[in-house]
Order: C-alpha cells, then sequence, then structure tokens
C-alpha cells in the first residue's frame, strides 16, 4: 500500500483491516498484477457500489437498447367515445414511469377515442411477484424516498413533494402537493415563531390515501421550503388512483369506476403502449444519482426475462451470480438482496468487484456502463468531490453511503495514459472519515498509475 494512503487511513482512525482495496489495470486480459490489493478478497458491505453490479447485468443480459413498455387495453364495446368495460393497463416494472410519460401515455389513449370509461381501471403487475415489503425494514424511516418499493406498474417512484411557504397575513401555512391528485385533503401544520431548526421532524406528517396531515408545526423563520416524501400509508394501487383519476380528468375523460388490481383477460385488445427510454439511459440515472428503486426494478426486470417467470429478489439475484460465473468471476463470498445496496445483508469483495470492472471494460457495453458513473468533479455524487485534483474529469466512479459504510468503485484514466479498476470499501464505524481516504487513493492512481 502506498505510505500516503496508509498515513490517510491512520489520520481517519480507520484501521487497514476494516477496508477492501483493489486496484488493477484494465484493457490488458484478465489476468494482469495488481496495483495494489489490501484485503481484496475479504467480504464488505458494499453499500450503493453494488448497483454496478446490477447495471452491468442488465448490460449484458438485457442488452442496451432494452426498453420496457407499459400496455393499455379496452375489454368492452366501445360505442362512440365511451367505453362499455374495464380498461386495463398491464406494467412491465419501467423504473422511470414519470409524470410526463405517463400523461403522454394517457393522451394516446385517449386519442384512441375514449373518453369515458363505464367500467372499472384493472393494474396488471403480474411481471413481478406479488412483494410483502415493509418501508420501514431497513432505517426506520419509511417516509424516506429512498425506502419506496419496487413494483411491476410504479408511477412516478410512487413520490410526493410538499411545499410550504408562511402567510403572514393570517398567520397560516401554504402547503401543495406535486404530483397533483385527485380528492386529495391537505391540513396545514400550524405557523409558529422562532428558529427554524429541524423543521421537517416538527411537521408531525400522517399521508394516507385520504389526504396529507400535518399534525405539527411549521416556523415562520423558514421561509419556502420542499418536502419529499414516500406516501408509504397508501399502496402502489392507491397512490396509482389518486393520480390516475386527476390526470384523466384533465384530459377530458370521466371515470366513476374503482382503481384495482387485475389481471389482462383474454378479450380485452390493446389500444395503446408507452415506451420507456432505453436501458443505457436508465442506468445513467442509477449510478450517477444512485436511485434505489430504479436499480431494484432492473433487478427483478433480469429476473423475468431470464426466467420468463414472475420476478422475484432471489430469482433476480441467481440469475446475476450465474451471469458472473459464467463470464470466470468466482465470487463466493457474492450476496445480493435486492441490487441496490440499500441493505445490511449485501456483501461482495473488493477483487470480486474489481474483476467485475476489468471484465465489463472487455465487454461491447462498455462506453454504456462507464458513461453511467459519475464523472469524478463534475456530475452525479462525485460533483462536489476532487474538484481542484488533477483526477478531476479523468475518472467515472459509482460511490456507496450507509451508515458505517464508505465505498467507491469505478475507473480512473492515469495521467500515463491507462485506465484502471479502482474498488476501495470501508466498513467500519469511522466510516463518516473514508472519503477522504478513497479521495487520496483516487488521485495518486491518476498520478502514479
Amino acid at each position: 500500500m502506498p505510505v500516503p494512503l496508509a498515513d490517510a487511513f491512520k489520520r481517519a482512525e480507520i484501521p487497514i483491516t476494516a477496508a477492501g482495496i483493489y486496484v488493477r489495470e484494465v484493457g490488458n486480459g484478465p489476468n494482469g498484477p495488481a496495483l495494489i490489493a489490501s484485503n481484496a478478497s475479504a467480504s464488505f458491505s458494499p453499500a450503493s457500489t453494488m448497483k454496478l453490479v446490477t447495471s452491468d447485468a442488465a448490460l449484458e443480459l438485457l442488452g442496451p437498447t432494452f426498453t420496457w413498455k407499459t400496455l393499455a387495453f379496452a375489454d368492452g364495446a366501445q360505442s362512440g367515445d365511451v367505453l362499455h368495460g374495464d380498461l386495463i393497463i398491464k406494467g412491465s416494472g419501467d423504473p422511470k414511469l414519470v409524470m410526463e410519460n405517463f400523461w403522454l401515455f394517457l393522451r394516446r389513449i385517449r386519442a384512441r377515442g375514449i373518453r369515458e370509461i363505464h367500467g372499472n381501471l384493472l393494474l396488471d403487475r403480474s411481471v413481478f411477484e406479488p412483494i410483502v415489503y415493509d418501508p420501514a425494514a431497513f432505517d426506520a424511516d419509511p417516509l424516506k424516498p429512498y425506502n419506496v418499493g419496487p413494483d411491476a406498474l410504479l408511477l412516478n417512484f410512487k413520490a410526493m413533494t410538499f411545499r410550504f411557504a408562511p402567510v403572514e397575513s393570517n398567520r397560516a401555512v401554504a402547503v401543495s402537493v406535486d404530483p397533483p391528485v385527485d380528492a386529495f385533503p391537505l391540513v396545514a401544520p400550524r405557523l409558529t415563531n422562532g428558529a427554524c431548526g429541524d423543521w421537517r421532524l416538527r411537521l408531525q406528517p400522517v399521508i394516507d390515501a385520504r389526504g396529507a396531515r400535518f399534525l405539527g408545526e411549521y416556523p415562520a423563520s423558514c421561509g419556502e421550503r420542499t418536502l419529499y416524501v414516500h406516501p408509504y400509508q397508501m399502496t402502489h394501487t392507491e397512490y396509482f388512483n389518486l393520480v390516475f383519476r386527476r390526470l384523466w380528468a384533465e384530459l377530458g375523460g370521466t371515470f366513476t369506476g374503482e382503481v384495482r388490481d387485475g389481471y389482462v383477460p383474454p378479450s380485452a385488445r390493446l389500444v395503446a403502449q408507452w415506451e420507456s427510454a432505453p436501458l443505457s439511459e436508465i442506468i445513467r440515472d442509477i449510478n450517477k444519482y444512485s436511485n434505489n428503486v430504479m436499480a431494484r426494478q432492473v433487478l427483478l426486470t433480469i429476473a423475468s426475462h431470464q426466467l420468463n417467470l414472475p420476478a422475484s429478489q432471489e430469482r433476480g439475484a441467481a440469475v446475476v451470480k450465474t451471469w458472473m460465473a459464467r463470464k470466470g468471476i468466482a465470487a463466493p463470498e457474492l450476496i445480493i438482496e435486492n441490487g441496490s445496496g440499500l441493505s445490511r445483508s449485501e456483501r461482495i469483495s473488493a477483487a470480486t468487484m474489481g474483476n467485475l470492472l476489468g471484465a465489463a471494460f472487455q465487454a461491447p457495453t462498455m462506453p454504456e456502463f462507464i458513461a453511467s458513473m459519475p464523472l469524478v468533479g463534475y456530475d452525479g455524487t462525485m460533483r462536489q468531490r476532487l474538484n481542484a485534483q488533477g483526477v478531476a474529469g479523468h475518472a467515472h466512479i459509482k460511490t456507496g453511503m450507509l451508515t458505517d459504510v464508505r465505498a467507491v468503485a469505478g475507473y480512473v484514466l492515469a495521467a500515463s495514459g491507462k485506465r484502471y479498476a479502482v474498488v476501495c470499501i470501508i466498513n467500519h464505524p469511522n466510516a463518516m472519515r473514508g472519503p477522504e481516504v478513497q479521495d487520496m487513493l483516487l488521485q495518486w492512481v491518476y498520478e502514479h498509475g
């Protein structure tokens, strides 16, 4: 280990045994010697660097041009602009069916001449197995958007944005919500004086299908603020119902039926389709901004397409492990729970991650894979790191962060012109000091590799 790096570990009060490090030149075959290897075969919690495993597997198994299709079917006779029957929407696990895309999808249904639906809206999620998911299981904070669970008809990441603004004239708080939803009353918090402080904890939100009630207070000194939440007390179906009714009405449609889970019957006919952005674009969101629920969706999609069975996390993990074995990457320590790294049980070694990066560099999907990672000093989760150092703009690095975990993995293009796979995973109570050590490693590889 380079002396400056060893000294950085000492300053951070992180023992070297609490980190797995692996640095090896890529492009010269799979058996070249490592430039640095320390505890490289030990098992570590990788945090969000696990997304590299999921996204690389997806690129090779599904292909960079793979897209998700959301389908709309009509079951019943259409008379003029009235559908006498049910509308069915079948999902395929699109990780990014955001509001604007969903609006365009509904416009396509309207363009088929359907204005009134005299039936129900059925949601077909059968591409994924029914998932029992506890959003509080990871960190007992189910309101956090990163704790959203996967869904074959994931809509707008199942997230809500609330905006608060004090109205001094009548000592009240104005509250608005995005996306706009139908029949969703808002009860504002009380306006109070005093310091803003940790205003989120003082809101005391209760958010479910009946509306959002903020039972606490909001200090006037906060000014205008925004709160991003996962409304965990409503189901995916209830969320879909609220959004659909509002958008359908805004498009001039009428609907008085129920929204519930169901299946596409043999008698239904296809009326509209929405196709997602290609996988190569989707993984940029996953890796540059570390989107957890999108990574979960991708792992499940791998399972459904490779096995032609309703997807589960276990099936997705098994497919990825088999794929790695076929590539000759031995990974006896590898544990994949959900493919996102938002897990206390997922494990990988620095050498396994480094070998995966080496193999990915030789694959035809290499350009898409590297481009999906944050560019050091410029964007994504590395935008604020190493801005003034030589390695800025010369490395694509995925980061990972959990309590007691800090990780980096990716590629450094050294000043010599050689490119290196670099992995550093720290598991220790002082891991929050780890980024300084990891940044030094990236700069050292740039200068000395």
